[in-house]
């Protein structure tokens, strides 16, 4: 097993061309914007990263290049798959190419059953050794995980040491999963950052997502484990009102993208179609946040 993942893992967002090819090239730069943020860690291939949208060379290609761009940094490989059988093929080819965890939810059920779940997890723990995160995303996945079976994944299955929490409201079920599982299970945030504050607060280990300036994460998350709330909260509302314009439903990727452009970190906010393109009237909004918030970065 490697190191237990604390602090804040950047959600990487796959970089196109502007004629939808992968660009390698840029994957670098996130992967030292990564690093200099003071990130432990990265997470490719979600839904951030439109893992959706690639297909299974772009997948391998884009891996490869991020780990082989780690400079120390743990790298998570999102897996999940519609199927048990294409989960565990994505599982095996990412512990093969050197990840150091891999990231699963559950997969789309027409019917969601809690029992055939389970099976799901134990099938893909019998035929991996890295540790799996587990992915809480009602939104996409269509499958609610109430907190008892939470702790049963955790209990049952010993690679499940991590989950991705993103079924809101996050704090409240922090709470309740540390009342079953104390500190067996470690919990990260996602939904962009925009409750960071009060999960870290509640228990949280750090965060997994995508807001395109790590570097803010990173400072809030680093405040509060040194016992700094008055500073961390400072941070935080201070960058509040750009998190929700990033979490905006429906573009969220398509301005994230746009924001790492800006930054210089990527060639194309380009979003692999049928993704949304962003209007000119969200773009001078978005620069007149940068503005009155006076991003530094």
């Amino acid at each position: 097993m490697t190191k237990t993942f604390t602090g804040v893992h950047w959600m990487l967002a796959t970089p196109f061309l502007d004629n939808e090819e992968v660009d390698v090239n840029s994957i670098s730069n996130l992967m030292q914007k990564a690093y200099s943020s003071r990130c432990e860690g990265v997470v490719v291939l979600g839904v951030t990263g439109e893992s959706a949208r690639l297909t299974d060379e772009e997948r391998q290609i884009i891996t490869s290049e991020v780990i082989k761009n780690a400079n120390g940094l743990s790298v998570t490989v999102g897996t999940t798959a519609a199927s048990t059988k294409a989960t565990i093929k994505y599982s095996q080819e990412a512990e093969k190419l050197g990840a150091s965890a891999v990231m699963i939810s559950a997969p789309p059920m027409g019917k969601p059953n809690l029992g055939a779940l389970l099976t799901h997890y134990e099938k893909i723990a019998e035929c991996i050794d890295i540790p799996i995160v587990v992915q809480d995303y009602p939104q996409t996945s269509g499958v609610h995980m109430p907190p008892q079976f939470i702790s049963q994944l955790a209990e049952k299955i010993p690679q499940v040491i991590y989950l991705k929490l993103e079924d809101p409201p996050t704090p409240s079920k922090i709470t309740a999963i540390r009342n079953l599982t104390g500190d067996k299970l470690s919990i990260f945030g996602g939904l962009g950052g925009v409750f960071l504050l009060d999960e870290l607060n509640r228990g949280s280990s750090g965060a997994m997502t995508g807001f395109a300036y790590p570097e803010v994460l990173v400072d809030i998350y680093t405040n509060v484990a040194n016992g700094d709330l008055q500073e961390a909260e400072s941070i935080f509302f201070k960058y509040l009102p750009m998190l929700l314009f990033e979490f905006q439903e429906g573009i969220g990727i398509s301005i994230r993208k746009y924001a790492l452009h800006n930054r210089g970190l990527i060639s194309s906010y380009r979003v692999r179609h049928p993704g949304p393109e962003l209007s000119q009237e969200t773009k001078d909004e978005f620069h007149d946040l940068l503005t009155k918030l006076e991003v530094p970065y």
